[in-house]
């Protein structure tokens, strides 16, 4: 019986001596016509055959994987969607796309690979660091920041190295780029005045438990969104961190961390602990901040920071980021003697060096206080200077900014007469129609008092209706 030849261009199987399958594939050639060579081993025939059919398909080009004929566009394409994309994680793919095929295919994408020159990518830089943003040119200028021009550098340098990997090039033209220096963020966070201000004020816009946790963790901000009461130990205050909020194309989403190490236990103060306990008697939902508007969902980011932004100003305090929320946490845990590891361990960085290269700031101080005490305790020199811890901290005497309207579920008050103030709650029932509850009362602070028992007691019936029917 004659043996059946494989389909050209599909690869070769063969039986080694030692009763393993090799199969091979010609997945191109060189510069100088020499066929590249992939081999995979198996040790079925058919297992070796889908290798290589996984081979061929992982390796197939259109025009032919030549270097006398492909774009640097159409390699930098295969490299990210075949090699790269794969091993990122959804986020990360979002911004290399936008380098990709914003900024980098547009400008060097018809240059052949082999054809690429440093000056080509020096240019490059130069004018997206001229003239390189597409949106927001108004308000950011018509340059794009050093940081976006090192990224895209660092995309075009992957895919050369990968380029050289397979043989395509055998030179790397990327190498001796001049890029723009490093711009490392001011790290802003809040003193002790401000965070008290800034305390004062979300607890009378309803969101003193949200910015109380994150200072007492540290935590990211789409961390902070997908917990869920499930998560929290009342028992012992352990609070598990498995799983984060993501916004992607307009949507919320749900995904692992950002690292391995972000994936931890943090153990939670009692006070705090006493506090959110009585928050989840007073909500209905799984989530431990749920959105106010869309039923069985956490707050989205762009929500937590436009009320972040708009209480910071209420307080009177400087605007800060949500993460600048995070960065306080940190630095107030090492000025009061937390050590680097622990610290790298709650906040969810990779290593103690990237938390020492964050807060070197912090870090550079209490060094300087450490030198300054051994000053004093050895050379017997009194500094007068030197910052002593104090037990008491004087608390301010802020008023909350109130606002004249009433934020939602928390009622109405009005007066009736000189002498009568009513306090109006009226909630959904199952079948949709709102339910009025009245309370009254002399002064308009005993009225808010009885209306705010009122509705912590009409929530805990409703909530407890539905669980029962």
């Amino acid at each position: 019986m004659a043996k059946r030849r494989r389909k050209k261009g599909t690869g070769a199987v063969r039986l080694r001596k030692d009763g393993r399958w090799e199969g091979r594939l010609i997945v191109g050639r060189d510069i100088f016509g020499k066929p590249q060579i992939k081999y995979v081993m198996a040790k079925t025939k058919e297992e070796c055959e889908e290798k290589v059919s996984g081979l061929q398909a992982h390796y197939q080009l259109t025009p032919a994987r030549s270097a006398k004929n492909i774009t640097f566009g159409e390699w930098i394409d295969f490299w990210y969607q075949n090699i790269c994309k794969p091993k990122l994680r959804t986020t990360t793919q979002l911004s290399y796309e936008n380098e990709i095929y914003k900024h980098i295919i547009p400008e060097l994408g018809d240059i052949l690979l082999k054809n690429l020159s440093q000056r080509d990518f020096q240019q490059f830089y130069t004018r997206l660091k001229s003239n390189g943003r597409i949106i927001r040119r108004e308000q950011l200028g018509p340059g794009l920041s050093n940081r976006m021009v090192r990224a895209c550098h660092a995309n075009c340098r992957m895919a050369i190295l990968a380029a050289i990997d397979e043989k395509l090039i055998y030179r790397n033209p990327i190498a001796g780029c001049k890029l723009p220096p490093k711009e490392r963020r001011r790290i802003e966070f809040l003193e002790l005045p401000e965070l008290q201000r800034l305390m004062i004020q979300a607890k009378y816009e309803g969101y003193y438990e949200l910015f109380l946790l994150e200072l007492a963790t540290g935590l990211r901000l789409g961390e902070l969104l997908a917990l869920q009461w499930e998560d929290l130990s009342f028992r012992t205050g352990e609070l598990r961190i498995w799983r984060q909020a993501v916004c992607l194309n307009g949507k919320l989403q749900f995904t692992a961390p950002k690292t391995k190490a972000s994936v931890r236990t943090v153990i939670l103060p009692g006070v705090v602990v006493d506090i959110l306990k009585k928050r989840k008697e007073e909500l209905d939902s799984r989530w431990m901040f749920p959105s106010p508007v869309k039923e069985d969902q956490p707050l989205t980011h762009g929500c937590v920071r436009r009320r972040l932004k708009r209480t910071l100003e209420r307080a009177e305090c400087g605007i800060v980021r949500f993460h600048d929320l995070r960065h306080t946490f940190a630095t107030m845990a090492l000025d009061n003697g937390m050590d680097v590891k622990t610290l790298s361990v709650i906040i969810g960085h990779s290593s103690t060096a990237t938390t020492l290269d964050v807060y070197s700031h912090v870090t550079n101080g209490m060094r300087q206080q450490a030198a300054r005490i051994i000053d004093r305790k050895i050379g017997k020199v009194d500094i007068p200077n030197l910052p002593e811890k104090t037990a008491c901290v004087s608390y301010t005497d802020f008023q909350p900014y109130q606002s004249k309207r009433r934020k939602s579920g928390t009622g109405c008050v009005y007066q009736i007469n000189d002498h009568l103030w009513e306090g109006r709650y009226s909630p959904k029932g199952k079948d949709g129609k709102r339910i009025s509850n009245s309370v009254y009362a002399k002064t308009k602070e005993e009225c808010e008092e009885k209306l705010m028992a009122m509705i912590t007691k009409v929530k805990r019936e409703i909530r407890w209706s539905k669980e029962h029917t």
